[in-house]
């Protein structure tokens, strides 16, 4: 194998190491997202809840 191949796929090789690691970097970075949006939205489904509760003890007391 002559020297120029030798380095073009050393580059080819390297390239993909440092795409691998930005992929991974941008897995972790929606794995966190993910959590953030989770913890929201169940936030938002308690709030909610809360809230049809109370229109239903308004129904009930106009009962």
């Amino acid at each position: 194998m002559s020297t120029e191949l030798f380095n073009r796929l050393e580059q080819k090789v390297a390239s993909a190491v440092e795409a691998l690691e930005l992929l991974k970097m941008e897995a972790e970075e929606l794995r966190e997202e993910n959590s953030r949006l989770k913890q929201e939205r169940e936030e938002w489904e308690r709030r909610l809840t809360a809230l049809l509760g109370k229109f239903d003890e308004v129904e009930t007391e106009r009962a």
